[in-house]
């Protein structure tokens, strides 16, 4: 994605953005950055053709609208891939969304393929190649959340190693088979993620997969100091976290966008920044992401044309990239981090 614009959708009224391989969000409490990621977990399930269902477990439609749809009537967003684009229109309909215009792009020449329908049109259309690439990219278009770590989490959940092997879920339930997926066919990947994890749990030995006769598997791993095999649930939270996210980022067949909120969630300084490290090599290899976050610590190891400040002013969410040029002397002395908590950086100050 190159440029993104976003109108009447929760906190953002009129919204112009441009896209890096890398987008980390900064900004205090409810400045906006979830709103921004919900947008793409919303362009997910349009794209699934589950809207309805989505926003009637989120609450109604109301909810989308920014402040509410007494105040705006229609959602409008234009996604850029280059020279495609995807662009929608959403109004309200007898309590649901209703596609009000649905089109793909070529530079500034639109295609409309559909309207009036309560659900996309895009992943069943058949027509214009370009819509091919647009359906592709939308489909790798996926928001994670790995902050569920109780006894009941995603991650201790038995998966199947034939039908839960194809992409890692967006809340990690399927982590296991995923996991064994790669062994068996990208065992030199495997070894990297083991190893990853070793760099940070250093008492951690490898995975063990108990695979059923009903061909599923659940996540157990080996120490390096006994024979007991143990569960997800004798993991620290950081570190059961951090497990999903060394095997999202060193995946061997990585999505087109990673989107993820607070990874740094739990981890240790040392785990946040063989994180960035990873966030650095997917965006290398293609992968965009886009992630917000409230640690110092993890936007102290990228650029400053990495960071994107998020501001709420007057109930309206503003996102604006930092300039490297304008920080250079400061960065001489201090790291953006150290610039973030002094209060420096314009915009996205931490509560």
């Amino acid at each position: 994605m190159d440029k993104i614009e976003i109108k009447g959708y929760k906190s953002f009224k009129d919204l112009t953005l441009y896209l890096n391989p890398i987008n980390i969000l900064i900004g205090s409490n409810g400045s906006g950055k979830s709103n921004f990621l919900s947008f793409f977990e919303f362009l997910n399930r349009m794209y699934e053709q589950k809207l309805t269902e989505y926003v009637a477990i989120s609450g109604g439609v109301d909810k989308f609208f920014f402040q509410g749809s007494k105040v705006t009537d229609t959602i409008y967003a234009n996604i850029k891939f280059q020279e495609n684009s995807y662009l929608i229109e959403l109004k309200e309909g007898d309590g649901k969304f209703v596609l009000s215009k649905e089109c793909i792009g070529y530079n500034d020449d639109y295609y409309e393929i559909g309207h009036f329908n309560n659900e996309s049109n895009i992943k069943s259309y058949n027509g214009l190649q370009r819509g091919d690439y647009i359906k592709r990219y939308l489909s790798e278009i996926k928001k994670y959340h790995f902050h569920d770590t109780g006894k009941s989490s995603p991650f201790t959940k038995e998966s199947n190693i034939t039908n839960d092997v194809y992409y890692l879920y967006e809340k990690g339930e399927n982590i296991a088979a995923f996991l064994y997926g790669i062994q068996q066919n990208a065992p030199i990947v495997y070894k990297r993620i083991v190893k990853t994890i070793q760099s940070v749990a250093p008492y951690f030995s490898d995975f063990y997969f108990n695979v059923s006769t009903s061909d599923t598997v659940r996540l157990l791993w080996t120490d390096k100091y006994s024979s007991t095999v143990y569960g997800p649930t004798d993991l620290s939270d950081g570190t059961i976290r951090f497990i999903a996210l060394a095997t999202l980022f060193l995946q061997p067949n990585l999505p087109k966008v990673i989107i993820i909120d607070e990874p740094e969630l739990g981890l240790h300084p040392f785990a946040i920044q063989k994180l960035s490290g990873m966030i650095k090599s997917a965006a290398a290899k293609g992968t965009q992401i886009i992630i917000a976050t409230q640690s110092a610590d993890l936007i102290s190891n990228f650029n400053a044309e990495d960071i994107i400040t998020v501001n709420q002013i007057n109930g309206v969410s503003v996102m604006k990239r930092l300039e490297q040029d304008s920080l250079n002397a400061w960065l001489e002395e201090y790291t953006l981090g150290d610039l973030w908590k002094q209060n420096i950086l314009k915009g996205g100050q931490p509560l």
